[in-house]
């Protein structure tokens, strides 16, 4: 049951891990000071995502990935085309990218047990709804 835990906390890493990416990618190419400012606390909420979700595997006594692996790619073909678009669409992929987020806990939830269902039950999944909200509002604010 942990190598499987570590499997699904992997899995929830390498998103975070994509996440940090596509906000880094996003903040090159936004020059607004508040806008930058939001999105960097949202980048600051999966950094430290990323930071927990290591913490545990290693608890788990399973190796942290290291990459984003095809997230990674994903979230640079997105990000790529929403940079040359403007902040909107930048915007709009960040969201899409919490939106996944979001549904990859609320999918993947069960797949884990006990004290790492916990976790993501009550810390990981909670974190997520809060970004995902911070980044709705915000996008709301654009139009």
């Amino acid at each position: 049951m942990a190598q499987n835990d570590v499997e699904t906390l992997n899995s929830f890493l390498r998103g975070e891990i994509s996440a940090v990416e596509t906000y880094r990618q996003a903040l090159g190419s936004i020059s607004d000071e508040r806008l930058r400012s939001m999105l960097e606390a949202c980048q600051k909420d999966h950094e430290q995502r990323v930071t927990s979700i290591r913490e545990r595997i290693e608890k788990l006594g399973g190796t942290p990935a290291e990459g984003s692996g095809p997230w990674g790619v994903f979230a640079k073909l997105i990000e790529g085309g929403a940079s040359v678009l403007g902040e909107k669409a930048a915007i709009q992929a960040l969201e899409e990218g919490e939106d996944h987020g979001l549904a990859d806990y609320k999918r993947d939830l069960e797949q884990v047990h006990g004290d790492a269902r916990r976790f993501v039950r009550m810390e990981l999944l909670p974190a997520q709804k809060r970004t995902h909200e911070r980044l709705s509002k915000l996008k709301r604010t654009l139009h």
